[in-house]
């Protein structure tokens, strides 16, 4: 259309696309085929559409020492988006795994998933950014705020990614988030076994 019209021709790219590239990427995160479009190493897209069914891996034992633990990723989300404010897909995904920890439906008082969804809330009312709760604040120290942990499993990953996705209105996981790094530890966890 912009090529018939004359305003860009055929073999037209822009500075940032010739000098860092396109790329396109593929994942398999919980059953769903995770798409990421970047531009000059920025995503610009994300999109989620599901997958063939895998059969489940089998479950890891708790007590395997060189696994990652729900805590222990939900810790490094602290790290790797913890200047995120935390918004309702966060806090969704953050509830679904605590509750795969422990077993418990509900919101245990005092735990990551309370505090996640008192920090969403307060978010949403807060227009001001620096005055926002940020991930670091709410999942610091997570692993001890779990009264039960034990290994990711693909199960969990699937979880968070569907509770994520379903809390977004792009429906898309955020880069590094809850969902990215359930799914990152399950690879790892797989690679131990």
């Amino acid at each position: 259309m912009n090529v018939r019209r004359g305003v860009l021709g055929p073999d037209d790219v822009t500075a940032a696309t010739r000098e860092h590239g396109v790329s396109i990427s593929q994942d398999d995160v919980g059953g769903h085929l995770v798409i990421t479009e970047s531009v000059a190493g920025e995503v610009v897209g994300r999109y989620a559409v599901a997958g063939e069914e895998e059969p489940a891996a089998p479950p890891l034992s708790a007590l395997n020492p060189i696994s990652m633990t729900i805590g222990q990723a939900l810790e490094s989300v602290a790290l790797s988006a913890g200047d995120k404010a935390v918004d309702e897909s966060d806090a969704a995904a953050i509830q679904a795994v605590q509750s795969r920890a422990t077993g418990r439906n509900q919101v245990i008082p005092g735990g990551v998933a309370s505090e996640a969804q008192s920090a969403a809330k307060h978010n949403a009312r807060t227009i001001a950014e620096d005055k926002k709760i940020k991930l670091r604040d709410v999942l610091a120290g997570a692993t001890s705020k779990l009264p039960d942990d034990r290994a990711v499993t693909k199960e969990d990953a699937d979880a968070a990614v569907g509770a994520e996705i379903r809390n977004k209105a792009d429906m898309s996981t955020h880069p590094g988030g809850v969902a990215a790094s359930m799914a990152a530890a399950v690879s790892l966890n797989q690679q131990q076994q």
